[in-house]
């Protein structure tokens, strides 16, 4: 691989990283200070990032190529499940966490997904047990109990809601990560995520029509913040995550994806002002350091929301 090949896929996958961090803080701004409804947002947002998703695999290799995942069942059926209890899941949780807590601890708790996933393959006995493993959970849970208490044991850092839908997002992103792996060796990932995030928006969409806003109190700072969660925190973020494993290892571009949770701390202390206490720090660096200890040692790495 020359240097080239790889300073381009360094850009994609940190650019992403950056992208999909500062879109849940951003979403969360959008909640807290415009009122905008989860339900609402996580509709447009996966509709519209999916119709985009599809748009570019058009104009890279035409009509043909998105509509045969729809040709057999074996593959139709496996792709709405993962479009509802995946996509959809994982997206809806996300977005529901960061509306009752904060973005930070939203992609913290998302990221204790590749745990579930050890803990899953285990009880499978789809592999063993190793010192790695029993290392990586203890930092995951000193991280989360750090993260949510701030120390304190008295009281919750965020409402106990958020760390309930913070985890169903880790269960969904486990779930999300596992269950694509068939469907992502047989057909192109743009292919497969763009037609997810379209039925999982199409789904949500009969709760919530996504014409059903009160369009005319929305302001044209809430339009730019609805493009940047769209375009940026949604279909450039995983389109330049799966462009970059064109030109870096799986391991590479999963270890360099630990800037997503940085990236949401970041702004959401910097921009919206939260407070973000000294254990909370120390917290989410032990479940980072868990993510790059997974990074170095798994052959395969967790896919992003």
């Amino acid at each position: 691989m020359n240097t080239i090949q790889k300073s381009k896929g360094l850009f994609l996958v940190i650019t992403g990283a950056i992208f999909w961090g500062v879109g849940g803080t951003v979403s969360q701004k959008l909640f807290q200070d415009f009122g905008i409804q989860v339900n609402w947002l996580v509709t447009v947002r996966l509709l519209l990032a999916g119709i985009l998703l599809l748009a570019i695999q058009v104009f890279r290799k035409g009509f043909s190529p998105i509509f045969s995942i729809w040709k057999n069942k074996t593959t139709a059926v496996p792709l709405i499940i993962f479009g509802l209890l995946g996509m959809l899941a994982v997206q809806y949780t996300y977005m529901a966490s960061i509306n009752h807590g904060n973005a930070a601890v939203a992609t913290l708790l998302q990221y204790l997904a590749p745990v579930m996933i050890i803990v899953y393959l285990l009880l499978r006995k789809q592999t063993t047990f190793e010192r790695r493993d029993g290392f990586t959970v203890t930092l995951a849970l000193l991280g989360t109990g750090l993260l949510l208490t701030n120390g304190s044991l008295s009281e919750l850092s965020v409402p106990g809601i958020s760390i309930f839908w913070g985890l169903l997002s880790g269960a969904s992103l486990a779930f999300y990560t596992l269950y694509a792996i068939p469907l992502l060796k047989k057909f192109d990932s743009l292919n497969v995520v763009g037609w997810a995030m379209v039925i999982g928006g199409f789904t949500l969409g009969f709760i919530h029509p996504p014409w059903q806003a009160a369009f005319s109190t929305f302001t044209m700072e809430i339009y730019v913040y609805l493009v940047m969660v769209v375009l940026f925190g949604t279909m450039f973020a995983f389109w330049f995550y799966i462009e970059s494993l064109q030109h870096l290892s799986p391991k590479e571009t999963s270890l360099i994806g630990n800037l997503e949770p940085l990236s949401a701390v970041l702004t959401m202390v910097i921009w919206l002002k939260e407070p973000f206490g000294s254990f909370q720090w120390l917290g989410m660096f032990c479940i980072i350091a868990m993510t790059l200890v997974l990074a170095f040692t798994n052959k395969s790495d967790p896919s992003s929301s």
